[in-house]
């Protein structure tokens, strides 16, 4: 018998006693479950401050998809978490928080690894552009306000693969 015959004959027999449907929705994960999952294995990345180092384990959006999505529909970010975007090429870069439910911090950062500008705090759900201020070949997007408490700022080191001086 099939999944939707047998689905069928449990719905007619709960409405015939008066009780609640069996759901297929346990077959499937809930849109918020989906949403936190990490789109990729997460990696170490690396920040050199004036304070020391600073790791953050780091989510890799690498195709224009995950970078289209980032972290749109989080409702959190753990302190120690991000997510890395791989460009490829460095030049000019803007994001924006359309959909993006929580604010961030977007650090954009050369091919060479350096930090070039912070973007502290950014607004959820504006479509205002956030632009790097200088070419970079890579986003890191971490939970709003951490960059100051850590002392972030232009200049410092990042290391990671896809930096060439990481």
């Amino acid at each position: 018998m099939s999944l939707l015959s047998r689905y069928g004959r449990a719905l007619l027999l709960a409405a015939a006693l008066g009780v609640a449907a069996p759901s297929l929705s346990a077959c499937k994960a809930s849109p918020a479950a989906e949403a936190e999952k990490p789109i990729s294995p997460l990696e170490t990345l690396t920040i050199r401050t004036a304070r020391g180092e600073v790791k953050f384990q780091v989510e890799i959006a690498d195709d224009d998809a995950e970078r289209q999505h980032g972290l749109m529909d989080r409702k959190s970010l753990a302190p120690d978490r991000g997510m890395l975007f791989d460009f490829e090429e460095e030049r000019e870069q803007a994001f924006w928080m359309k959909n993006t439910l929580i604010p961030l911090d977007i650090i954009y950062i050369a091919e060479d690894g350096t930090i070039v500008s912070i973007a502290a705090m950014t607004t959820p759900m504006s479509e205002q552009s956030i632009p790097s201020n200088g070419p970079a070949s890579g986003v890191l997007e971490i939970a709003g306000g951490r960059a100051g408490e850590l002392g972030l700022a232009p200049g410092d080191k990042v290391t990671h693969r896809i930096f060439t001086g990481g």
